[in-house]
């Protein structure tokens, strides 16, 4: 079979357009801004790895994202549950971190500071990554440090966490 060959000026200019179009759309795509439901699914908690049923949690967020080039969005999440947060991408991920002032309760009547670090990906029906989606998976786990407590060991919960637009 023989190639087809073309002036090396359409070339050029085909390779341009298509690499620019999908990174203009795709740079929107990505930005998060609006109303979402946020719910940390408790059914399916677990607690130190040990699955253990706790409360589902859900809250509203109001998202503020820029985007300066592909995939490298930054932003603002505003939670009705009381706090905010900053909203970045790393590693093709959403990853929101909230610090949690007392968090873990100690017998001694003290408490430990929790760290709780959202991450989540935009899916489709099937599951799989599907940029522009309404909808998003991932996990939101939260930990205390290590000796906390007097124990030498962490807390650590982690919960299936979706993320679904409102607006």
């Amino acid at each position: 079979m023989r190639g087809v060959k073309l002036p090396a000026a359409a070339v050029c200019a085909a390779a341009v357009a298509v690499a620019a179009a999908p990174a203009a759309s795709a740079t929107a795509d990505w930005a998060l801004n609006g109303r979402y439901l946020a719910t940390s699914n408790g059914d399916w908690a677990k607690t130190n790895l040990v699955y253990r049923d706790l409360p589902t949690v859900r809250s509203i967020w109001t998202i503020a994202m820029t985007c300066t080039a592909y995939i490298v969005c930054a932003g603002r999440v505003d939670s009705d549950a009381g706090w905010s947060a900053d909203i970045t991408i790393t590693n093709g991920e959403y990853v929101v971190k909230v610090d949690r002032p007392g968090w873990e309760p100690c017998p001694d009547g003290t408490t430990v500071d929790g760290h709780q670090r959202y991450r989540f990906f935009p899916v489709g029906p099937d599951g799989f990554v599907q940029p522009g989606s309404r909808v998003f998976a991932g996990f939101d786990v939260t930990t205390g440090r290590s000796g906390g407590c007097g124990i030498n060991d962490k807390l650590m919960i982690e919960m299936p966490f979706r993320l679904e637009k409102l607006d």
